[in-house]
Formats: structure tokens, sequence, C-alpha cells
């Protein structure tokens, strides 16, 4: 009877052992496809990433990137302007966001599930609009998130939780808008990184709403020298407007 107990539990040992070097293995091949930071490698490397927290569905690390590669996918497909990215938002953003809950939920003292869920929530939002994503009870969980992973550590991803925070308080409608605390995140994002387009766009379309256009045509000038392809062009676009 102990013997075949003991067989029984080595058993379980091992098909444990086999679920996670699989799960590694997937998630390991799904993170050098990603990297490669373009629409067609995140494409490829969702099927991994599936495969990956279905293996470990316990795993943080598994769901945290599930839900970033998820945001990713819906994010560069609005660059893009795919034809159907409004449904992509919609779609991907809300799978993103049980991921996402499920990392924070998780392992509440990291930073990568809040910064995720809020941004998931925010590309969500993209896709059904902000109106219906607040009717939907999501406007105070992104702020909380956010907050969160600006407590725990704001220079995350580039400083993305800043980036992240001045960008909501600047696009939320005008009653829970905050242009202050925008400009504020946008300030201290750009204290570090003051080359980057993607934050010189959004602090300058917040400028422009608080008619200080000097300023703005100052960063967008830098932004439209960027070799980003999305975001040179909107820096272009609004220079033609000021």
């Amino acid at each position: 009877m102990k013997k075949t107990i003991t067989i029984l539990i080595s058993l379980l040992i091992l098909i444990c052992f086999t679920i996670t070097v699989l799960a590694s293995d997937y998630l390991a091949r799904a993170d050098a496809i990603y990297e490669k930071d373009n629409l067609e490698s995140v494409v490829k490397s969702l099927p991994l990433y599936r495969k990956a927290v279905e293996e470990n569905p316990d795993s943080y690390e598994t769901n945290w990137k599930m839900a970033r590669a998820l945001r990713e996918y819906a994010d560069l497909s609005m660059q893009a302007e795919v034809e159907d990215w409004k449904d992509i938002c919609e779609d991907y953003g809300k799978e993103g966001l049980e991921y996402a809950e499920i990392a924070k939920d998780m392992e509440p003292d990291k930073v990568e599930g809040h910064y995720f869920y809020g941004l998931c929530a925010g590309t969500y939002s993209d896709g059904i609009s902000i109106l219906k994503a607040i009717r939907k009870g999501l406007r105070k969980k992104t702020e909380n998130a956010f907050e969160k992973a600006y407590e725990i550590d704001k220079m995350y991803d580039d400083a993305g939780p800043i980036l992240a925070l001045g960008r909501m308080w600047h696009q939320l409608p005008k009653l829970f808008r905050s242009t202050k605390k925008s400009e504020n995140y946008y300030e201290e994002y750009y204290q570090h990184f003051p080359d980057n387009p993607q934050g010189l766009v959004y602090y300058s379309e917040l400028l422009i709403t608080r008619n200080k256009d000097d300023k703005a045509k100052e960063l967008l000038e830098k932004a439209a020298q960027s070799d980003h392809p999305y975001f040179s062009k909107r820096a272009k676009e609004l220079l033609e407007k000021l």
C-alpha cells in the first residue's frame, strides 16, 4: 500500500514538473517572438502565450504576459488603422482585463498586474467608448490600478505608470477630468523621457487644450522628427492645426 502511494505521489510530481516545463517553454518562445515589437510578431506570440497560461493558469507571469500581449495586439491594430480595430480593442481589451485581474489579485504587491489592467481598460474603452466603460464601472478601477502601479514602481516600462496617469486624467469626460493632474504627470514623465514621441504627442494634446500652443508646438516638432510611424504622423497632423 505504502509503495503504491509513493508511486502515485512520484507520478503527480512528475506530471506537475512536466506541466511547468511545458509552460516555461511556451512562455520563453512567446517572449522571444513578442520582443520583436511589431504587429506581426505580437500576433504570432499570442497562441504561445495562450498555451503557456493554459498549461499553468496559476502562474502570475503567464497571466500578466497574456494580458500584455492582448493589449499590445489591440493597440498596434489601432495605430495601424486596421479596418476592424474598434472590435479588436473591445474583444482583446476585455479579455486582457480578465487575465490582468487574475494577475493583480494573485500578486497585489507587484506592478505588472495593476499596470496592464489599467492599459487593458483603456484599450477596451477605445473599442466601446469611454462613457460606456465608465458605465461598466471601469473608471475607478482603472484609476486605482494605475495609482497602485505608480506606487509600486512608477518607472516600470519606461515610466509607463506616469504616462498612463497623465493620459487617463486628460482623456476622462469633463466631469471626472483633471487637466492639472494630467499636466503634472506629463511634466514628470517629460523629465525622464524628453524625446519619447508618444509622451510628446500626449503632452502636446493636453497643452493645446490648456491654450499653451507655443510649448505644444515645440514638443510636436520634436515628435514629428521621430521614426515612430504613428506618433510622428499624429504630431504632424496636430502641427497643421496650430
